[in-house]
């Protein structure tokens, strides 16, 4: 089966990109590499969550309610609705925590998108990330176990093609995680969405 992070950079086409860069005021290619960079920081963190019964457990109940995967029906209209940007920080609140401030700033210094457009990026991104597992759910009949087994097996996949990424997630927050962006982004530059115009 494809990993989550091909299905999700196959729903992001360029319509798509068009309407987050303008909902931004950056270019395509600015707003694709960050949106390279942010995609496996956020399902990391998800898969983080759910290596433990409890996240797995809030993470299955999510999805039950409003995660259905049916925003990624017209993604391009749906990022852009601030009802979807409201709902995205609340989950940027509960996956990411105190992380979210520094997750921002490493992507906005690796990216060269400013610190506000990169916060407003990850609004739009978290709930297409939990329609495109809502989606799973439904079509493989997962429950909380399985969620989490298939969100570590995506772990997986992306810690072989992204070093840094976990170390970037699990720091406790006195080091630099510029250079681990920075090397996240580098190495998916080329990657997902390299063969896109």
């Amino acid at each position: 089966m494809s990993s989550l992070l091909n299905m999700l950079a196959g729903q992001l086409d360029a319509n798509t990109i068009k309407q987050i860069s303008s909902q931004l005021g950056a270019d395509d290619q600015t707003t694709q590499q960050a949106i390279n960079a942010a995609l496996p920081m956020l399902m990391g963190a998800l898969g983080r969550n759910a290596a433990d019964p409890a996240g797995a457990q809030a993470l299955d109940s999510a999805l039950q309610h409003g995660h259905d995967g049916s925003i990624l029906n017209n993604l391009a209209g749906a990022v852009t609705r601030s009802e979807v940007q409201q709902d995205g920080q609340a989950i940027l609140k509960h996956v990411l925590g105190a992380k979210q401030g520094a997750v921002q700033s490493g992507i906005a210094q690796s990216t060269g998108l400013d610190a506000g457009s990169t916060g407003q990026l990850l609004t739009m991104l978290a709930p297409v990330v939990l329609g495109m597992l809502g989606q799973q759910k439904q079509q493989q009949g997962l429950d909380a176990s399985g969620l989490a087994n298939l969100l570590q097996g995506e772990r997986q996949q992306s810690d072989q093609m992204l070093s840094g990424m976990a170390r970037l997630l699990d720091m406790d927050g006195d080091g630099d995680i510029t250079d681990d962006v920075i090397n996240l982004g580098s190495k998916l530059l080329g990657g997902l969405f390299g063969g896109k115009s």
